[in-house]
């Protein structure tokens, strides 16, 4: 049985299939500082915010859309 090299001279492989797979660099976990922990918070509760400010505009919009303008 004729070996790699043999086989990869005689063009039975492609020439991408001998080179290696590039090595990946490993993962680095980052790290944030608590002040940057604490500013992302505060924007996340104000998104929080504003959404529930519009849920329950649209609330009223559908319960004026049901009653009518004008409760009967």
């Amino acid at each position: 049985m004729e070996n790699f090299d043999d086989l990869f001279q005689e063009n039975c492989f492609l020439p991408c299939i001998g080179e290696a797979e590039p090595k990946q660099q490993p993962f680095i976990r980052q790290h944030k500082s608590l002040d940057t922990l604490l500013a992302e918070l505060e924007v996340i509760k104000n998104n929080i915010e504003e959404i529930k400010a519009r849920e329950w505009h649209l609330a009223k919009l559908m319960q004026f859309h049901k009653e009518g303008l004008a409760p009967q």
